[in-house]
């Protein structure tokens, strides 16, 4: 299992994944869910999987093919030469269908799943900031002023916090806090989610990563947010009038 989280407000977009894959009791890894790729200053796009590896693994290679194909003939269209965020979000899911179109027969004959989705957040130099979410058979929605965050994989612990805070109008600080909040509940109550985590930040009008780092298990700020929501909820709960009274 997984967990992505991906927010578009007023300053920007903030996106957090963790980094376990869960194939069995016995059989879990590590395995990098965010993708970043950056034209500086002219578009900075952010990726984050869920759902069968082998699918979102062949989706990103896609990409990557062309973006390396196109260094030599520049007429091929990849997610960093194409016109809009929106046409990112067809490349994108045109991969998806033909993964899906490949290999899906196969794969649910052993058994497994084939369902993946994809989030894709990002802005190129004189568009808006879009987030997107395309899901298996290849089509995508955006998230809107009325839907500012999307989840995808084990999204149920982490929502609560989104809906009570995520707003057009929270700040891009907020917004991180926001996120860290929910993958942290998130791994209090889901073992199939775990660390490392990986977190990037798009500002506004930047076309570019204002942060892009992992968070590992040590992490002191990250220990400091769990440490802080924990005994703000505990106090909150204490609070409360007893019904029984």
């Amino acid at each position: 299992m997984t967990y992505c989280v991906a927010v578009r407000v007023d300053q920007g977009l903030v996106m957090l994944s963790d980094t376990r894959t869960n194939a069995g009791m016995d059989n879990i890894a590590r395995f990098r869910k965010s993708f970043t790729y950056e034209v500086p200053g002219e578009r900075a796009i952010t990726l984050m999987c869920s759902g069968n590896l082998s699918i979102t693994q062949g989706v990103k290679t896609v990409l990557s093919r062309a973006i390396k194909d196109s260094a030599h003939d520049p007429e091929i269209e990849t997610i960093l030469n194409c016109p809009t965020m929106h046409r990112v979000a067809q490349i994108v899911g045109e991969a998806m269908c033909a993964m899906q179109n490949r290999y899906r027969n196969t794969i649910e004959m052993q058994g497994a799943a084939a369902d993946a989705s994809i989030l894709i957040s990002g802005q190129r130099k004189g568009g808006k900031p879009r987030l997107y979410l395309v899901y298996s058979a290849g089509n995508f929605i955006e998230a809107t002023a009325d839907t500012p965050f999307f989840q995808i994989g084990e999204h149920k612990y982490g929502k609560p916090i989104l809906d009570r805070i995520i707003r057009p109008e929270t700040s891009l600080e907020d917004a991180v806090k926001a996120v860290l909040v929910s993958m942290d509940s998130t791994l209090r109550s889901n073992l199939s989610v775990g660390m490392p985590l990986d977190l990037t930040v798009i500002e506004r009008d930047s076309c570019a990563f204002g942060i892009r780092t992992r968070i590992e298990a040590d992490n002191e700020q990250f220990a400091m947010i769990s440490q802080s929501w924990s005994a703000a909820l505990r106090k909150g709960f204490e609070s409360l009038p007893n019904v029984l009274d």
